[in-house]
């Protein structure tokens, strides 16, 4: 598990690349598929997802729908093309961020692992 502030730095960053990925998600979707990816290290709770799933929607890069299922509302949510060309400049602004802390903490990664 990761420590909050990691977390924190790196939530719209994940949402937004899972998104562009995935395309039409739910909140719980998001933390389970996050949870998946991340062989449980990265657990998302309520109290961080969904703030952030809505500060992206009202910046303009999330459009949602709510869908009944039987007595249940989900709420979808979906990049807007605004949204795509943040997802891609997020990715590449942490890609370049992973480079820097490279050469500042000096270690190596696999350059495969930075691949976009």
């Amino acid at each position: 598990m990761y420590s909050k502030e990691l977390l924190k730095g790196s939530l719209r960053t994940i949402i937004l690349r899972l998104l562009e990925e995935e395309g039409r998600m739910y909140g719980y979707e998001i933390t389970r598929h996050v949870a998946e990816l991340s062989d449980g290290e990265i657990k998302l709770t309520e109290g961080a997802l969904y703030p952030t799933l809505h500060k992206l929607e009202s910046e303009g890069l999330l459009t949602t729908e709510k869908v009944s299922i039987g007595k249940r509302v989900r709420k979808y949510y979906q990049l807007t093309d605004l949204g795509t060309e943040t997802a891609q400049a997020k990715m590449d602004e942490f890609i370049q961020y992973m480079r820097t802390m490279q050469r500042v903490l000096k270690f190596r990664l696999d350059a495969s692992e930075f691949s976009a």
